[in-house]
């Protein structure tokens, strides 16, 4: 695919120069260099050597804030993913964070023949089965781990209170021990030979599963496996987020949990929220838990802001003085916990917490929960 045809792909021809998108970027509104009607316009200009080596091509957080509004329709995010293959098929590929080690961790992952020693977290306090018809995707977390130990986050406690969900609700779930990374970041930085390796892998050993419903925890495994799998690879079963399943059962079973008295904010993923639309699902699972008073920031659903990273890439001070932003708008609500429903968002907001200077902003302490580990919370026992 040559620029041309992205730009056909993407609707950018019908960029109208408005600025709207820039005008509502989280980035452009924090550096002053960075502006999705110049990146357009370059395109159509014809600059394609300038566009894929321009650093700023990976700053794009691809959080769909513009495309949301953008009165042509011009997709933005998958104009910035497109061009990003072009880029890395001439050696670009932004600066990676944390030294490159949780893309290394991917492409070995893709290539290597290690055999994966996935359980090593697992207790046996939890309940699986190798022959249900439902598996709950554990991604990436257990390498998390390791990386942003000092933070600290722990990632794979949002794995575990996933399973004390299901248990509590009968399910004993398949826990697959050859998953991998479901591609989400290969895909978002260009890396197609990664993604369609990992998504091909990931497709065969479901298919021999038989499973007929797979389980995220994490919005950008969902979101890759809803929306980007069936581009490439054919999968007979359904998908869901924790939060929408746990939705679906209050519904259909009159799910109960025990009171928690806490005041809580929550924060919309942009992969959860403004790529799939969903919103409401989250808020009813908090709004079924005894004593949980949710409290509104000011952006919230499609014009909640991003976490400041994606991909791990291009993580800079402008980065850092988004998340710092967010947190201070969760804490101006009164709340005492920011939930939210993304592995990634509690890590990039504890990690503004911890990683502090002068040129982050005000410091801010919040408690930072997944919305799982609340629910497991509220289960007991």
């Amino acid at each position: 695919m040559n620029l041309y045809e992205i730009i056909q792909d993407t609707k950018t021809h019908y960029c109208l120069e408005c600025g709207k998108c820039s005008s509502i970027c989280p980035i452009s509104r924090y550096d002053p260099q960075y502006s999705p009607r110049v990146m357009i316009e370059d395109a159509l200009f014809g600059f394609e050597e300038e566009l894929i080596h321009n650093h700023k091509l990976f700053s794009c957080l691809t959080c769909y804030a513009c495309q949301l509004k953008c009165p042509s329709d011009v997709d933005y995010p998958l104009f910035i993913r497109k061009t990003r293959e072009l880029a890395a098929a001439a050696g670009e590929h932004g600066d990676y964070a944390h030294s490159g080690t949780l893309q290394s961790l991917v492409g070995l992952m893709a290539r290597s023949s290690i055999k994966q020693r996935r359980f090593e977290w697992f207790s046996n306090s939890y309940r699986t089965s190798e022959s249900s018809d439902v598996m709950l995707f554990i991604g990436c977390s257990p390498y998390f781990e390791p990386v942003f130990e000092d933070i600290p986050v722990r990632t794979l406690d949002i794995a575990e209170a996933s399973l004390k969900i299901l248990n509590s609700l009968g399910i004993e779930p398949l826990v697959h021990p050859d998953e991998k990374c479901c591609g989400h970041d290969a895909l978002w930085l260009g890396d197609m030979e990664t993604f369609r390796i990992l998504a091909e892998h990931n497709a065969a050993i479901i298919k021999e599963s038989g499973v007929k419903k797979l389980i995220f925890f994490c919005p950008e495994g969902y979101r890759t496996f809803k929306l980007d799998y069936p581009n490439y690879v054919k999968l007979d079963c359904e998908v869901m987020h924790i939060s929408e399943f746990l939705a679906q059962r209050l519904e259909t079973e009159g799910l109960r949990f025990n009171e928690v008295k806490k005041k809580v904010t929550y924060q919309d993923p942009c992969r959860l929220g403004r790529h799939l639309g969903i919103y409401d699902a989250p808020r009813k699972v908090l709004a079924s838990i005894p004593g949980i008073e949710l409290v509104e920031m000011e952006h919230i659903r499609e014009d909640s802001i991003c976490c400041g990273t994606s991909c791990f890439t291009n993580c800079d001070s402008y980065s850092k003085q988004i998340r710092v932003g967010r947190l201070v708008e969760a804490k101006a609500t009164g709340a005492e916990t920011l939930i939210t429903s993304c592995p990634k968002c509690q890590t990039h907001f504890k990690c503004a917490m911890v990683a502090r200077g002068e040129e982050k902003g005000p410091e801010v302490e919040i408690e930072v929960m997944d919305l799982a580990n609340l629910v497991a919370n509220a289960i007991g026992g």
